[in-house]
């Protein structure tokens, strides 16, 4: 068995305790393995699930040719038969939803409504505006419309049998629309990853329970779930976990037998009571334990087992997150939520980054990537701006509650001056 630190030595720049993030996030996803069981599940269900087949048309869309305006079907000789006035009698109607079934004259036309099917041997449609109408009679210039307008034609969307979407979509809301549209009512998606997440440390304590003097309330986990939760992810709290030896070692075994996925916060540094990384050392399999970033230098990442050794039971991906809790949001962003993308079958898409103007002098280490808070707001001229939110220390949560973007500050960059060019990532959209 090929183990994660033996994979992960051969990967250029690999140092296992400051390793640079483009390649954490190179190795997290050679092993991120996409789930392959399948659901069929009713349209309605459907929203934020994974495709996992292509949708076929089994149909022309639309299903004939039909009219884009409400106006007026005709044969698009006229336009050049009858001068600079074409003049056309009125020999019906049709609606959408109930066609012209007659004949129509080489010099006749029929009243059309957006949506109807076009008439037998009309392939031209002239906008009722462009129109002056004189009982069962209607005049307009020859060179108001051309041969061929206003008419959408049977497969112009979608060809019968060809793909309206891909398996890997993230189903959205335009996108059930659609496979309504084809008459297909039970989608094909993957099944939910899931994912077993708990914390760790004897300072912490569940909401409701009373806090002694040096404890605190756990929020990582309410974090953790509502990250997991907008991904669409089975999320399971396994709760707080006290810093010893026997409980760590059955919640994480218990994870690994439950779920694709164990994440943890907290563990992972180099303090006394950090029982994780050592843990994992026995029935576990690490590729790396630290970053070269900030937020979140301690994580790990790497596999478990169920069993009592590597290899023995079921495992799972593991990803052993710090502590502090602006630390656990920027590591599940940068690292985790690609990875769960990737094992839940989507075709994962990098995070767009737009380029704002830093309002201030921002102080940056070379040697790694930063992820600093930011609120990002745009001129009167459309031009982006960006300021820190102040503090960037690791335990300010307000901070990602008053920020909107971070600021993204590459592995080679030094030092930004005010008015200098920053890469920036939105949370819309993201958080």
């Amino acid at each position: 068995m090929t183990t994660l630190n033996e994979f992960s030595s051969c990967v250029t720049q690999y140092d296992p305790q400051a390793l640079p993030v483009t390649a954490a996030q190179a190795i997290v996803r050679q092993w991120a393995t996409p789930v392959t069981a399948v659901e069929h599940v009713p349209l309605h269900d459907a929203l934020d699930r994974v495709l996992a087949e292509d949708i076929v048309s089994p149909c022309d869309v639309p299903a004939h040719d039909n009219s884009a305006m409400d106006g007026y079907a005709l044969r698009s000789a006229v336009l050049e038969d009858q001068g600079a006035t074409v003049e056309l009698t009125v020999a019906g109607k049709a609606l959408a939803g109930h066609p012209f079934g007659g004949a129509v004259a080489p010099t006749a036309c029929v009243r059309v409504m957006t949506g109807a099917c076009m008439p037998a041997g009309c392939d031209t449609v002239v906008p009722q505006e462009l129109v002056a109408c004189s009982g069962e009679t209607i005049r307009f210039p020859a060179n108001a419309v051309r041969a061929g307008a206003n008419r959408r034609l049977a497969g112009e969307d979608l060809p019968r049998g060809s793909a309206a979407l891909r398996a890997g979509r993230i189903l959205r809301s335009s996108d059930l629309g659609l496979i309504a549209s084809l008459g297909i009512g039970e989608v094909p998606v993957r099944r939910r990853l899931r994912v077993a997440f708990f914390s760790t440390g004897d300072e912490l304590r569940s909401l409701g329970e009373p806090l002694e003097p040096g404890c605190v309330y756990d929020s990582n986990r309410h974090t953790l779930f509502a990250m997991l939760r907008r991904l669409n992810i089975d999320p399971l709290d396994l709760g707080v976990v006290r810093d010893q030896p026997a409980a760590l070692e059955t919640a994480l075994r218990s994870a690994a037998a439950s779920a694709d996925v164990v994440l943890t916060s907290g563990g992972v540094s180099v303090g006394e009571a950090d029982l994780t990384k050592q843990l994992l050392q026995t029935f576990g399999d690490v590729a790396f334990w630290s970053l070269a970033m900030r937020p979140g230098r301690p994580l790990a990442f790497g596999r478990v087992w169920s069993g009592e050794r590597p290899g023995v039971g079921l495992p799972a991906l593991f990803f052993g997150l710090p502590g502090n809790p602006v630390a656990v949001m920027v590591t599940f962003y940068q690292i985790v939520r690609e990875a769960l993308l990737v094992m839940s079958g989507a075709s994962a898409q990098p995070v767009p980054l737009l380029q704002a103007a830093s309002a201030e002098i921002i102080r940056k280490r070379v040697g790694r990537t930063e992820y600093q808070r930011g609120i990002a707001r745009r001129d009167a001229n459309g031009q982006w701006h960006v300021t820190p939110t102040g503090s960037q220390s690791s335990g300010v949560l307000s901070s990602m509650s008053e920020a909107n973007c971070f600021i993204v500050l590459a592995h080679e960059r030094s030092d930004v001056v005010a008015g200098e060019s920053v890469d920036v990532m939105l949370f819309d959209g993201l958080i």
